[in-house]
């Protein structure tokens, strides 16, 4: 009866460790889903002339203007039907809209512009799918989360001894204070539409202490880049340098 009583208290345990283990896999199966979702775009108009899809809770537009669908394609909808244009427009209005959604709309639009000719890269309906709507959307949805991780940290910026943050251009800085280190410190971080895959440029300008580039540096080179790559970095350099100094 013990040996009985053991090993069904074995079998219990190993079915414990199962079910923890699948747990631990749907939530991070769940956490990659959520990370590498990027249908960021919505039809709102679908014709046999045009198809207009919108982009960022509606702040930016692309119009794609079609020519006239071959016969048998009653729908317009054949995937090698020709692009006669492509055209982006952003619809955010600056001066009502926070510094963070100007910053992610220009870097947006960094990345558009940079890719030349819309209408050469995609001459056909199936380019428009495979690759319009995929590029963009990954754009759209990497500089969405640059924006949401830039306002967390100007209302949560104070547990990281972050005083300030202040958009230019593309430019984000962060100023850094804190009395147990003896350190304040200006911190601008140079942003482009490639974030979060590589590290983000950047210069330090001194006002009290030592902290420096040298030291910054140190810190944001154990940082791997990718998904919230601007929190990890913040939550870095407050670790390492501000709350427990050397």
């Amino acid at each position: 009866l013990c040996r009985e009583l053991s090993d069904l208290e074995a079998e219990n345990e190993h079915m414990l460790a199962q079910m923890n283990h699948l747990k631990e896999k749907e939530k991070s199966c769940q956490d990659l889903l959520e990370k590498y979702d990027f249908t960021e775009w919505e039809i709102t108009e679908w014709s046999q002339q045009q198809a207009v899809f919108n982009f960022l809770y509606d702040s930016i537009e692309l119009t794609v203007v079609f020519r006239p669908p071959a016969d048998g394609d009653v729908f317009g909808e054949d995937p090698s039907r020709k692009i006669v244009s492509l055209n982006f427009e952003s619809f955010l209005d600056e001066e009502k809209a926070p510094p963070s959604s100007c910053l992610v709309q220009r870097l947006i639009f960094q990345f558009i512009e940079s890719q030349g000719c819309w209408q050469e890269k995609c001459p056909t309906l199936y380019d428009l799918r495979q690759v319009v709507l995929q590029d963009v959307s990954s754009v759209v949805s990497r500089c969405k989360v640059l924006g949401e991780e830039i306002e967390f940290l100007e209302r949560w910026g104070g547990k990281f001894n972050l005083l300030k943050t202040d958009i230019n251009d593309t430019k984000l800085k962060l100023l850094f204070s804190a009395s147990t280190a003896f350190a304040k410190f200006e911190l601008t971080l140079s942003l482009s539409a490639n974030y979060p895959s590589a590290a983000l440029p950047f210069t330090v300008q001194k006002h009290i202490g030592n902290i420096g580039e040298e030291e910054i540096s140190a810190v944001l080179s154990k940082v791997p880049t990718g998904h919230h790559y601007l929190r990890r970095a913040v939550s870095s350099i407050h670790q390492d340098l501000l709350q427990h100094p050397r």
